[in-house]
C-alpha cells in the first residue's frame, strides 16, 4: 500500500493583513524598525500573515531619473543610484534574519517587498517567511516596467514559488506582472488560493485587475501598496512631482479581494493603514464549481503553456552543473 505524507491542517477561516505605509526611502535600518513594527500591530489584529507593499525596503523611488537619458548619464544620478545600491538588502543578511525573527515573534506568514542586491544589480523582490521565522524563498520580479528597467534586473522562472502552508496555498506577483497572462496562468497552475500582488500602482484601474485576478484565479487576492507624502523622502530628492511636504506621491489603493471578487477589505486611497479581513476558506471549492481556469475550463487541446524554471545564471561552472544534475 502507498504511503502518503501526513498533511498539515488547512485552516477554515484566514485573518489576514495588509500594511498601507511609507518606507523609510534609502534608509535600510529606519525603514525595517517600522516594518518590524506595523508587523507587531497587524499580529495584535489577529492577522496570521502579513503582507507588506512593493519595495518596502527600502523604498519605490518614484519621480526619480536617475541622470539618464539615450547615451548619457549624469554623476548626480550615478550618486542617486549608490545611495539606493547601498540602502539594498542581501539574501542572506542581517536584515533577512531581523525579518525571520518578526515573523518567528508575531507567529505570522510574512510577506515582504524589498530591494534585493546581489553582487552589482537590485531586484525588486518579495520575501517570504514562516511563523516559525523559516525564510521560505523569495520571488523577484520577471518584468520591470518602464524606467524601472534602468535600475532592477530581471527574475527568471526559478522564483515563481507557491508554498503549501496551513493557510492555504500562498504565492506573489510584484506590479505590473499581473498584466501578464501566461504568469498568472503558472500561478493558477501550481493552486495558488492566497494571491499576493504588492504593487506600485495607485491608479483607480489597479483596484479593477485586483478583482479580476480573484475572479480569473478563484483566489483570495491580497493588493498592497504605499501611502506616502513627499515628506518621506529626503530633502534632496529630485522627484518630479514637486517639494510641497503634503504633496502624495503613492495613495494607496490596498484591498482585500474574495474568489467572488467582493471587496473584503479597501480599496483604501486616504491614508496608512492596516486592512484586516478575514478569508472564508469555504469560498475556494465554491467558485471553482463554475470556473477553473487550469482546470475544466480550460482547453488543453488548443492552447497550452511552457514554462522554464530553470536557474538562468550569467555564469556557470561544470560543477555547479553536475550538482543541479544530481539534484534533480
Amino acid at each position: 500500500m502507498k504511503r502518503y505524507a501526513k498533511q498539515e491542517p488547512i485552516s477554515s477561516a484566514v485573518t489576514v493583513a495588509v500594511v498601507q505605509a511609507a518606507s523609510v526611502a534609502f534608509d535600510r535600518k529606519r525603514t525595517l524598525a517600522k516594518a518590524l513594527d506595523l508587523t507587531r500591530d497587524a499580529a495584535k489584529q489577529g492577522a496570521k500573515l502579513v503582507l507588506f507593499p512593493e519595495a518596502f525596503i527600502s523604498g519605490y523611488p518614484r519621480g526619480l531619473d536617475f541622470g539618464a537619458v539615450v547615451g548619457w548619464r549624469t554623476d548626480a544620478g550615478r550618486e542617486d543610484f549608490k545611495r539606493y545600491f547601498e540602502s539594498a538588502v542581501e539574501v542572506p543578511s542581517p536584515t533577512v534574519d531581523a525579518l525571520s525573527k518578526a515573523a518567528r515573534t508575531n507567529s505570522v506568514y510574512l510577506v515582504m517587498g524589498v530591494i534585493e542586491r546581489e553582487r552589482g544589480t537590485l531586484y525588486c523582490c518579495v520575501l517570504f517567511f514562516a511563523p516559525d521565522g523559516t525564510f521560505l524563498g523569495k520571488h523577484r520580479k520577471v518584468m520591470p516596467t518602464a524606467s524601472e528597467r534602468l535600475i532592477w534586473g530581471y527574475g527568471d522562472g526559478s522564483t515563481l514559488p507557491v508554498f503549501d502552508t496551513p493557510l492555504g496555498k500562498l504565492g506573489a506577483v510584484i506590479c505590473w506582472e499581473n498584466y501578464m497572462p501566461l504568469l498568472r496562468t503558472f500561478m493558477y497552475s501550481q493552486g495558488i488560493e492566497i494571491y499576493c500582488a504588492p504593487t506600485a500602482d495607485h491608479r483607480p484601474t489597479w483596484s479593477a485587475t485586483m478583482q479580476h485576478i480573484a475572479t480569473e484565479g478563484r483566489c483570495f487576492v491580497l493588493g498592497c501598496n504605499q501611502f506616502n507624502r513627499r515628506r518621506d523622502f529626503p530633502k534632496n530628492y529630485a522627484t518630479a512631482f514637486g517639494e510641497k511636504p503634503d504633496t502624495v506621491l503613492s495613495r494607496g489603493g490596498s484591498c482585500i479581494v474574495s474568489p467572488f471578487g467582493e471587496f473584503l477589505a479597501g480599496p483604501n486611497f486616504e491614508d496608512e493603514s492596516i486592512l484586516v479581513a478575514e478569508l472564508d476558506r469555504g469560498l475556494l471549492p465554491k467558485a471553482k464549481f463554475d470556473f477553473d481556469a487550469v482546470g475544466h475550463y480550460s482547453r488543453p487541446d488548443i492552447f497550452r503553456l511552457l514554462v522554464d524554471d530553470q536557474p538562468k545564471p550569467p555564469v556557470a561552472t561544470l560543477s555547479s552543473q553536475t550538482k543541479s544534475r544530481k539534484a534533480q
